[in-house]
């Protein structure tokens, strides 16, 4: 792809040679990345290459000691999560993603927080067309929810922002395997159908993989491989690269389109 063809609106969020880490060696090194509109990237890799870190300097909590982040080209690298969120960032955390005590509907409320009760109400009905399931249960309080439509809610509950780039990190943790695959394929792929950039961080490669646009594979903090998702999949030694023992003999330097 051509440096003019990523320059079109269409591309979301790109990420310019990040290298960051915590004040001391880098964790990851000059990573590029790019979420177009309507796809959905998954970053997949063994544990410790890097991938909470790389959420972390786009959502302008770990240090970037160069490069850039580009939200609808626009340079927010380095910008506190609140002002992220305002400008078009949706973020799903692993964990603390809903308030258990409060009610299904209070949750999407909080979410919505920056406008007013009418406003709230047209932001819900939106994100209840995403995700019916929830309409039922708007008066449970979370706690009850199983985990499938707890993740639901946290989901909805970014939604209520509108957002441009939804940042969603190991939504699959602590599920069973049934529940992640309905998670993957009927809420996080919801996403991307819906026009949404959706970059999905996630430790079950191969069920994130199934369900994604295009991939990133990280190994000990830099980018290995670039390619569409099913590629990824199918590489023979992809399971000896989770393992930690090896990177890909080649290296796929596309970008996605």
């Amino acid at each position: 792809m051509s440096s003019a063809d990523v320059q079109k609106p269409f591309l979301a969020l790109a990420i310019r040679g990040i290298t960051a880490g915590y004040g001391g060696p880098p964790i990851v090194t000059n990573l590029d990345m790019d979420v177009a509109k309507g796809k959905v990237v998954a970053v997949v890799g063994p544990n410790g290459a890097g991938k909470s870190t790389l959420l972390k300097a786009i959502l302008g909590i770990a240090r970037v000691e160069s490069g850039r982040v580009e939200l609808n080209g626009t340079d927010v690298t380095g910008l506190p999560l609140e002002k992220l969120a305002r400008l078009g960032i949706g973020y799903v955390p692993q964990v603390d993603d809903v308030f258990d005590g409060l009610r299904v509907r209070e949750n999407l409320d909080m979410g919505g927080y920056l406008f007013n009760k009418h406003q709230r109400a047209e932001r819900m009905e939106r994100a209840l067309t995403v995700f019916p399931q929830l309409r039922p249960r708007l008066n449970r309080y979370v706690e009850t929810l199983s985990g499938g439509e707890r993740k639901m809610t946290a989901i909805a509950r970014v939604l209520m922002l509108d957002p441009s780039v939804l940042v969603l990190d190991e939504p699959t943790a602590g599920l069973s395997p049934e529940l992640s695959k309905a998670v993957l394929e009927t809420q996080v792929r919801a996403l991307g159908d819906l026009g949404k950039a959706v970059l999905l961080v996630e430790q079950k490669a191969v069920a994130a993989l199934g369900i994604s646009d295009w991939a990133y594979m990280l190994v000990r903090g830099e980018v290995v491989m670039s390619a569409d998702a099913k590629e990824v999949l199918a590489k023979p030694d992809m399971r000896e690269i989770f393992l930690g023992a090896t990177a890909p003999n080649e290296v796929t330097a596309d970008r996605a389109p």
